[in-house]
């Protein structure tokens, strides 16, 4: 039957109805609901059969209003932290900052030896720990202009997405649950941790990890701006040095000696013609290369940086095995050509700078289940990705993690043009409020 041929009244009747039905801020996971929202544009396979519900309420309401109402202090917050350099190795400024950000909202913070900051909101039971987390490090080494720039909603500087997004989410998270005045039944861990990028190797993460992991429920880790992916998977990879050492000499009176330079191009050469799947997808990547004291002189040294990286570990490893192969050959070929071999010979050495181990998060995660709950309760789509993050480590032990965007826009990342626009954070803040407490669990208020 047409719509046109129905009775007005039955339309009125109906309209009444929908009207008069309850709006409830309690979001199940829509499980048994195939195509359910949540799951629009995630990979096969994605949708979980656990149901999840977030917590609803009115402290739940106040804090998820908090960041709209705050996001002029919010962004202020973000400049200010991203102005702190924060190079490898070189976060404790930045982390001071993030102490005192925290402390002020009554958390119990401090700093561990490696360098994390730590704030403990304590649950109704510290028998088990949820953490929430974003990397305080750059890629860009010490001396780089970090002035943000500003044009309305947009901020321009190196790190100003990736991680100070994360981190201006950290703590307007910690301040939306102080003035809403929430209470989780779990004990929450905020961490601002050191060495996630380059050759930190993740060593924040696995701190944090091996102190608490006992305890550990979940992992939440913030890390950039986009909420229209979630990381559940672990991207396996290895970052490794190649050092090639030789006599040295002057370019005119010692011509013909082994030149490690030289070495390094023929071992390179052959390597950039390894062959590599697209499924499962591996990379490598020649990242820096250094040696040499002047144009007319023969170095001594010559080094090279490489980042290889696989969905599967049987390419990595094959991967790392061709590196090694192929430089030996580089090595070789020079000898061979080398006119003159008594002023010495080349060795050579393949430093392991980095390794992050592979996992996966559980078609079937409760904490997965819950993230689906908090894009549906904020009208967000998100697709399941693969990554290397600070998740790696506890997803690589079997604990729940998952990465997620802090919300706002990003871009150029590790440029030094990056940008963020943070109109529209709220939504990617309120997302991870919500799969925060829905997977700590809230202590009801006493009325």
């Amino acid at each position: 039957m047409s719509r046109q041929d129905d009775s007005p009244l039955k339309w009125l009747l109906v309209s009444v109805i929908l009207l008069s039905m309850p709006i409830r801020p309690v979001v199940p996971f829509p499980a048994d609901r195939p195509g359910g929202r949540g799951n629009a544009t995630s990979q096969p396979g994605s949708q979980t059969t656990s149901q999840s519900h977030l917590p609803s309420g009115p402290q739940i309401r106040a804090a998820m209003d908090w960041f709209a109402a705050h996001r002029a202090w919010i962004d202020d917050e973000q400049a200010r932290l991203t102005e702190i350099p924060a190079p490898p190795f070189q976060e404790s400024e930045r982390a001071a900052a993030v102490k005192v950000l925290l402390s002020a909202v009554g958390l119990e913070v401090s700093i561990d030896k490696t360098g994390n900051v730590i704030g403990l909101l304590r649950g109704a039971t510290d028998k088990e720990i949820v953490i929430l987390s974003a990397h305080l490090d750059t890629v860009f080494p010490a001396g780089t202009d970090v002035k943000v720039h500003r044009d309305k909603s947009r901020m321009t500087a190196p790190g100003i997405s990736d991680n100070g997004a994360g981190l201006a989410a950290l703590v307007a998270v910690v301040r939306a649950l102080h003035e809403a005045r929430i209470q989780p039944q779990r004990t929450i861990l905020f961490v601002a941790n050191v060495g996630e990028e380059g050759e930190g190797n993740l060593r924040g993460m696995r701190a944090i990890v091996d102190a608490y992991r006992e305890r550990l429920k979940a992992v939440i880790v913030m890390d950039g701006s986009s909420i229209d992916h979630v990381t559940t998977k672990a991207l396996a990879s290895r970052r490794v040095e190649v050092v090639i050492n030789g006599p040295g000499g002057h370019s005119w009176s010692d011509f013909g000696i082994p030149n490690p330079i030289n070495a390094l191009i023929r071992g390179s050469v052959r390597f950039i013609n390894t062959r590599v799947p697209a499924n499962p997808r591996t990379i490598f990547n020649l990242g820096q290369i250094e040696g040499g004291t002047s144009v007319n002189s023969i170095p001594h040294e010559a080094r090279l940086k490489v980042d290889l990286r696989s969905e599967s570990e049987d390419e990595l490893i094959r991967l790392d095995t061709a590196l090694r192969d192929c430089m030996g050959a580089g090595i070789r070929d020079e000898m061979e050509a080398s006119r003159d071999r008594s002023k010495g010979k080349l060795e050579w050495k393949l430093d392991l700078l980095g390794s992050r181990p592979g996992g996966e998060l559980a078609s079937n995660s409760p904490l997965l289940a819950t993230l689906r709950a908090a894009d549906e309760a904020v009208h967000n789509q998100s697709r399941l990705e693969r990554a290397s993050t600070d998740a790696n480590i506890p997803l690589s032990l079997g604990i729940d993690a998952i990465s997620i965007g802090a919300g706002g826009n990003g871009g150029g990342a590790h440029s030094l043009q990056e940008w963020y626009e943070s109109d529209g954070r709220e939504i990617g803040l309120q997302r991870v409020l919500l799969t925060l407490l829905g997977t700590s669990g809230v202590v009801e208020a006493k009325s």
